[in-house]
C-alpha cells in the first residue's frame, strides 16, 4: 500500500516545490552509515500514512534501536487524503520528514524538484543493495539515471469476501472461475437477501487501483500508453461501465457514500458481503469482528476471458535536507533490510518486497494471501505513472469515481477526462 492505501490523486504543484530549494547533491545524498553503531546519534522523524501497519513500523523502529540505540525516530502518521498534501506543505518550507513512505505516482515529482536523497552512498557502501528487491519497483523510484526509493513493498488486487454472509445468502461462494456476469449475479441475490438487513452485496470504494484500474486492464483497455490517455478507448469504457452498473443497481455503494463510510470499513464490520480490494488490507482483516468469516480469491475474469491488477508498491525514501543525514541513512538502510521486511511480512501489514521474505506474509494470516502473489508473478500490469501523475489521479478521483452510477454514460464520461488527461500530459513534456 501500500498503495493504501488507495491512490487516489493529490495535485502537487512543481512550482511550489522547487521554491523550496531542497538539493539532491546535499550531504544526505552521500551519508554514510559509520561501521560503529554507537557513532550513529541523533532524532528523526519518520512519516507513514497507514495506520494499520504503524504497529509493525515501531516493531521495527524498536529492532533497529536495538542495533542503534543512539538514535530516536518519532513516527508521524497522516491520512493518506492529507499526506502529500502535507508534504508539499513541509517541502515549500524546507521541513520534510527525514525518512518518509512514498508512491510511485508522487516519486518523479519529489526528486525532480530536488527533495529527496538519491540512494548512491548507501549502494556504493552496499548498505543497499537492488538486487535484493523487484527490477519493476527499483525503476519505478528511479528518475534521472538515480535511484531515490528503498522498496518497501509490493501489492496486487484480490476478491475478498466474506463465507459467512454468502452462507446466511444462500448464494455459492465465488471461485477463481468467476466471469463478471458472476459477479454481478451474486451481487443481485446478495442484495436481495442481505439488502434489508442494511448490508450491501459489495462492498468497493470506487478507486482507481482498487476497481476500475483492474477492470480496464482485464478488459484489454488501457489508462496510459505512450504519453497518451486511454480513458477514451472502448475498453477501457466498457471496464468504468462495469463498476457504473453495479453502483447504479444498488449492489456497491456510491462514491458519497464511500466518503462517509470508505468500503473497507463496510466489509471488516460485516456490512458487506464482498471487495475488490489488496493485500495492504490484511492486518486490518485479522483486527475486524469478522476475521474468522473471510476468504480470497482472484479477480473475476473480464468478458476478454483474461484478469489483471495492477502491481504497485511502496517505498521508502530521505529527505535532501534531513537533519541528520547519517542516522537518517542507517534508518533508511535498516528499512531495507531482510530483518525489517520478515517483520512486516510476520505482522501481516505489507507483503514485503525484499526478495525472499513473502513466505512469511503469506503465513501470517489463515487466508489464501498466495493469491496476491500468484497475481504479481500471473497477471499484473505495472500502475500507471508519468512525471505529473497527480494531476490527471485528481481527474479521476473528481470526474471518475464519482460519475459511477450516475445519469451519464460512462461512454461519455471516459471521453471528456481522456480530453483533459491529455491536455494535463502534453504539459509534461
Amino acid at each position: 500500500m501500500r498503495i493504501r492505501a488507495l491512490l487516489a490523486g493529490v495535485t502537487l504543484a512543481a512550482t511550489a516545490l522547487t521554491a523550496c530549494g531542497g538539493n539532491s547533491d546535499s550531504p544526505a545524498a552521500d551519508a554514510k552509515v559509520p561501521d560503529d553503531p554507537a557513532q550513529v546519534k541523533g532524532d528523526l522523524t519518520y512519516a507513514i500514512w497507514d495506520v494499520n501497519q504503524q504497529p509493525a513500523m515501531q516493531e521495527i523502529v524498536k529492532a533497529f534501536n536495538a542495533k542503534y540505540p543512539n538514535v530516536k525516530v518519532s513516527i508521524s502518521l497522516a491520512a493518506f487524503d492529507q499526506y502529500f498534501t502535507k508534504l508539499k506543505t513541509q517541502g515549500s518550507s524546507d521541513s520534510l520528514p527525514d525518512v518518509f513512505w512514498m508512491n510511485g505516482p508522487n516519486l518523479q515529482l519529489f526528486a525532480g524538484n530536488k527533495q529527496l536523497a538519491p540512494l548512491d552512498g548507501l549502494i556504493e557502501d552496499k548498505q543497499v543493495d537492488p538486487a535484493n528487491y523487484p527490477k519493476a519497483l527499483n525503476e519505478l523510484y528511479s528518475w534521472d539515471g538515480k535511484q531515490y526509493g528503498v522498496p518497501k513493498d509490493f501489492d496486487t488486487i484480490a476478491l475478498w469476501y466474506n463465507k459467512k454472509l454468502f452462507a446466511e445468502a444462500k448464494v455459492a461462494e465465488p471461485t477463481a472461475d468467476w466471469t463478471w456476469d458472476d459477479y454481478k449475479a451474486a451481487a443481485a441475490k446478495l442484495k436481495a437477501a442481505l439488502g434489508p438487513k442494511g448490508i450491501y452485496a459489495s462492498g468497493d470504494e470506487l478507486g482507481n487501483q482498487g476497481n476500475y484500474y483492474p477492470a480496464i486492464m482485464s478488459n484489454g483497455g488501457y489508462v496510459i500508453k505512450d504519453g497518451k490517455s486511454g480513458y477514451g478507448d472502448p475498453k477501457s469504457i466498457e471496464g468504468l461501465q462495469f463498476w457504473s452498473d453495479m453502483v447504479k443497481a444498488g449492489y456497491t455503494p456510491t462514491a458519497a457514500q464511500n466518503a462517509e463510510t470508505p468500503g473497507r470499513e463496510r466489509f471488516f464490520s460485516g456490512k458487506a458481503a464482498m471487495m475488490w480490494n489488496g493485500n495492504w488490507l490484511v492486518s486490518m482483516a485479522l483486527k475486524s469482528p469478522v476475521k474468522n468469516d473471510l476468504a480470497i480469491v482472484p479477480l473475476p475474469k473480464a468478458p476478454s476471458g483474461e484478469r489483471k491488477t495492477p502491481i504497485h508498491g511502496l517505498a521508502n525514501v530521505m529527505s535532501a535536507k534531513a537533519k541528520n543525514p547519517q542516522a537518517a541513512a542507517a534508518f533508511l538502510a535498516f528499512l531495507g533490510s531482510k530483518d525489517a521486511a520478515l517483520i512486516q511480512a510476520k505482522a501481516g501489514a505489507a507483503n514485503p518486497a525484499f526478495n525472499g521474505t513473502q513466505t512469511d506474509f503469506v503465513n501470517s494470516a489463515p487466508y489464501a494471501l498466495k493469491t496476491f502473489i500468484d497475481a504479481a508473478e500471473q497477471y499484473s500490469e505495472p500502475y500507471p505513472v508519468s512525471k505529473d501523475t497527480s494531476v490527471w489521479n485528481k481527474l479521476e478521483t473528481d470526474e471518475i469515481a464519482p460519475a459511477f452510477g450516475g445519469d451519464k454514460p460512462m461512454s461519455e464520461v471516459g471521453p471528456a477526462v481522456a480530453a483533459k488527461m491529455d491536455e494535463a500530459l502534453g504539459k509534461e513534456k
